[in-house]
């Protein structure tokens, strides 16, 4: 960062920009202080506030009198950019932080679930959820429950920008959560893209390492228009988002009783589990491991973008109450 020639001021200044990033109107420098502890960052608000002045003399931010700081273009387009070291294994880390976040309770049906938020041209968005139907009634998602923002809300922690709607899909981080309520720890592997073959799932033909990774490989494959998910939908051939999960094998049959309550809340995702230490999808297990197939959420999505829609994804967005969340045939009726 310009200015900046300690790595570890820089740091900190970088985490400052995200918190304001993430706010819808100005922020001062004791709030700001808060936001950064939950993210292990700890610094005195006397501290926060020499960042600020140094950022504000970089053009990065700019004081709004009494009301505090907000982040300028050139913040924005700092924090894109910076510290590039530091994202590798960022989605890693989120996925381990929004897995720890999740409160779902399938029995009960309450509590947080993780969502992945789309963000498509207001003028667009009705055909858009048209071609997404088959994707959902053929099961290609974690869930068939979704839920929509207008432009100027909040959904996900994200805000929808004018001319936009924001459409979100539960993400498979929420499976992730729900087995480390119970006690199973699942390793996240891959994302990938998964070749099935008359429905069924056959091999991976693309991976990328969540650990190895600055972004989520969802959004790369949508990006590269590498899927054919709604010819899978359609055939039962084809190229789809899937993720590879490995859970301890003395877990399976604790795992399989999760699994069977959350596809009863209508949550849904994995699309396969295999045997101990065994080969899965053409990738392999580690030892006294269970390779565990689990449907990207972004799925639809990907559908919408294969039928030329602008789409603007965000994987592993936010949290959002379950009971916030309506059938998809609601909205595509």
């Amino acid at each position: 960062m310009p200015g900046f020639a300690n790595p570890d001021v820089e740091r900190k200044a970088i985490a400052i920009l995200k918190v304001l990033k993430d706010a819808p109107e100005p922020l001062g420098a004791r709030v700001i202080g808060r936001a950064l502890e939950n993210e292990g960052v700890y610094l005195t608000e006397r501290a926060v506030r020499y960042h600020l002045k140094i950022m504000d003399e970089r053009g990065l931010t700019r004081l709004l009198g009494r009301d505090g700081r907000m982040l300028t273009d050139m913040g924005r387009e700092e924090l894109k950019n910076a510290l590039v070291q530091d994202k590798v294994g960022f989605v890693i880390s989120r996925i381990e932080r929004l897995a720890f976040l999740t409160s779902f309770d399938p029995v009960k049906k309450t509590g947080q679930v993780i969502i992945n938020t789309t963000f498509f041209p207001e003028n667009a968005f009705k055909d858009a959820l048209q071609s997404m139907k088959t994707t959902f009634s053929e099961g290609l998602c974690v869930s068939d429950l979704v839920t929509v923002a207008r432009a100027g809300e909040r959904i996900g922690g994200v805000m929808v920008p004018e001319g936009r709607v924001g459409f979100a899909t539960v993400c498979s981080i929420t499976i992730n959560g729900a087995l480390l309520k119970a006690g199973v720890p699942m390793d996240s592997r891959f994302g990938g893209i998964l070749q099935l073959k008359n429905s069924v799932p056959f091999r991976f033909i693309e991976i990328i390492s969540y650990d190895g990774s600055s972004l989520d490989p969802s959004e790369i494959y949508i990006r590269g228009r590498m899927t054919s998910v709604g010819q899978a939908a359609a055939t039962g051939n084809g190229k789809i988002l899937a993720n590879f999960r490995e859970i301890p094998a003395v877990c399976r049959d604790t795992a399989r009783g999760v699994i069977d309550s959350l596809r009863a809340a209508g949550i849904k995702g994995m699309i396969v589990m295999g045997n101990t230490s065994e080969e899965l999808c053409e990738l392999p297990v580690a030892l006294n491991k269970v390779g565990v197939v689990l449907l990207g959420g972004l799925n639809p999505v990907a559908a919408a973008a294969e039928a030329g829609f602008p789409c603007d994804n965000t994987a592993m967005s936010g949290t959002i109450e379950y009971d916030k969340l309506v059938p998809f045939r609601d909205l595509a009726k």
